[in-house]
């Protein structure tokens, strides 16, 4: 049985709705307006710099961080539902200072990294000076087997040199960027999880070229933008090395739990809200001489809608629940299912969405566009559907396998 919200929680999640009501929710426009309002196409809009400082001083600021001293004290499930209300807006999570991929650094860096390392890069992430990016993916081999990785990262002297080509590198071109976490090979002869490396890279370090903003069925997604980079003989500090050579793949699997809790709950306040975007256009449209509201079809829809979301946030709550009882190994096949459910939600429920609205549905004037590419950008993101359902079946076949069979399989 999933436990109620603690009532830390509920009171968090109460002061959230209340900032989102009064702050953000009024100034969606106004962030739009500016954040197109320059001439540089990467800018970060003024609005959200004075949302965060409100935010800030009203202690509604890295919520995430379970079981962490530098969090505020949530489990996985209790932050479940704070996550859900700040994805109602697409921005809204870097309010509070827990925008991805920020949110999975910093946990990196809380969990794993030194002291040294902490206070130069953890601490001004945790203060919202700057943000962060996680350069892993890459054009030339599949990147959801992270083992694939490519990237080198080579021992000489004192320092770590680098070479290699990432994509998909979201926050690279963020103005107040001021760290890459890269995963690359130190040792392509160890054992296949124990060649790669995690190394923390400042982007102003020479030797690193962004080669292109890559675009999301047309959206740059500003004002993080996603690149492609090439690392040419970038040479760090060999202190720069998180938790050691060989660990990035322990690394990675501990980053990628919350992680994908965090989405999914965001994902479902995404939906939370399409859905009301839908509901509300069907009862103001008329066809055929009645409201599209009281036609069955579209009441068969908002029906499946409803139960959809109402699913994949028991699902999720589970998932996050069992996290924080048995740890992130003993729920690997409910975070697998959950990022499989909640994209796949996710992308029917914008489409949805947009069929209600018509042709008003294909540009943004209410956002859609821009939802439903997002929709479809995550189901690739974090690993795609085909990764987490081979996970999610092998691990439900290792049950009923016989141990001397389960041994040769492992």
């Amino acid at each position: 049985m999933i436990p109620a919200q603690s009532a830390h929680s509920q009171a968090l999640a109460a002061r959230l709705q209340r900032f989102m009501d009064d702050h953000v929710y009024p100034n969606e426009k106004l962030y739009e307006e500016q954040l197109h309002a320059g001439p540089e196409q990467f800018r970060v809009p003024p609005i959200l710099e004075e949302l965060k400082a409100k935010a800030k001083a009203q202690g509604l600021w890295n919520l995430f961080l379970p079981h962490s001293e530098n969090g505020a004290g949530l489990s996985n499930l209790d932050y479940a539902p704070l996550a859900e209300i700040m994805g109602r807006v697409h921005y809204a999570s870097e309010v509070f200072n827990c925008s991805a991929p920020d949110t999975g650094n910093m946990e990196v860096l809380d969990r794993y990294g030194s002291e040294e390392q902490k206070q130069r890069w953890l601490a001004p992430l945790l203060d919202g000076t700057i943000r962060s990016s996680y350069c892993m993916t890459e054009p030339a081999v599949a990147s959801s087997d992270a083992t694939n990785v490519e990237t080198r990262i080579e021992r000489d002297g004192d320092d770590y040199v680098i070479n290699g080509r990432k994509w998909w590198i979201t926050n690279a071109y963020h103005p107040h960027n001021g760290l890459y976490i890269v995963m690359g090979k130190t040792d392509p002869a160890a054992p296949r999880h124990l060649q790669q490396s995690q190394i923390l890279v400042p982007p102003d370090t020479p030797g690193i070229t962004r080669i292109r903003p890559l675009t999301v069925f047309g959206y740059h997604d500003e004002p993080k933008g996603h690149a492609e980079i090439l690392f040419e003989n970038v040479r760090v500090p060999a202190a720069n090395i998180v938790l050691g050579e060989g660990r990035g793949f322990e690394i990675s699997q501990g980053r990628l739990g919350p992680g994908r809790i965090h989405h999914c709950m965001r994902i479902i306040g995404q939906c939370e809200r399409l859905l009301e975007q839908l509901c509300r256009r069907l009862l103001n449209r008329v066809a055929f001489g009645k409201a599209l509201a009281d036609q069955s079809l579209w009441q068969e829809r908002i029906a499946e809608a409803r139960t959809q979301i109402n699913m994949c946030r028991l699902l999720t709550q589970h998932a996050a629940h069992l996290m924080d009882t048995v740890g992130n190994k003993g729920a690997r096949s409910e975070i697998a299912q959950i990022k499989v459910a909640a994209t796949r939600i996710g992308q029917s429920i914008a489409d949805m969405a947009i069929q209600a609205h018509g042709a008003a549905g294909l540009c943004d004037d209410d956002g859609l566009g821009f939802a439903f590419a997002r929709m479809r950008m995550i189901r690739i993101g974090d690993g795609p559907d085909e990764v987490h359902n081979r996970t999610i079946a092998r691990l439900e076949l290792d049950k009923y396998r016989a141990p001397r069979i389960r041994e040769a399989a492992e």
